[in-house]
């Protein structure tokens, strides 16, 4: 019997002067997971970017369980996007998207 995938949602907030795009967002996570630890550790952390709002340049992205420090090393390493300048931050994680959003909520 297998185990169910347990996964980890992360809301970003990039910080950038330009518009951003979903795709330069996409490319630029991945592409830093890629130079930091390669296409067999990017393959078991499951990256997945769920949501990103361009107008406030907010992001949701979903990893494994087990690959959350090396997605928060990725992340961190981020400096720039698209060729503009940018720094991405992490600002909750959590098992369910249901319950980052409650975290994210003014009321909390």
């Amino acid at each position: 019997m297998t185990r169910r995938v347990r996964r980890r949602y992360l809301a970003l907030k990039i910080e950038c002067k330009d518009q951003l795009q979903e795709k330069e967002v996409s490319d630029a996570l991945w592409s830093a997971a890629l130079r930091l630890f390669g296409e067999v550790g990017v393959s078991q952390a499951g990256l997945y970017l769920v949501h990103f709002d361009s107008e406030n340049n907010n992001a949701v992205l979903r990893c494994s369980h087990t690959a959350l420090p090396m997605i928060r090393a990725a992340v961190a390493s981020i400096t720039e996007i698209g060729d503009k300048p940018a720094a991405v931050h992490v600002l909750r994680v959590s098992g369910s998207l249901k319950a980052l959003s409650r975290k994210l909520s003014p009321q909390h």
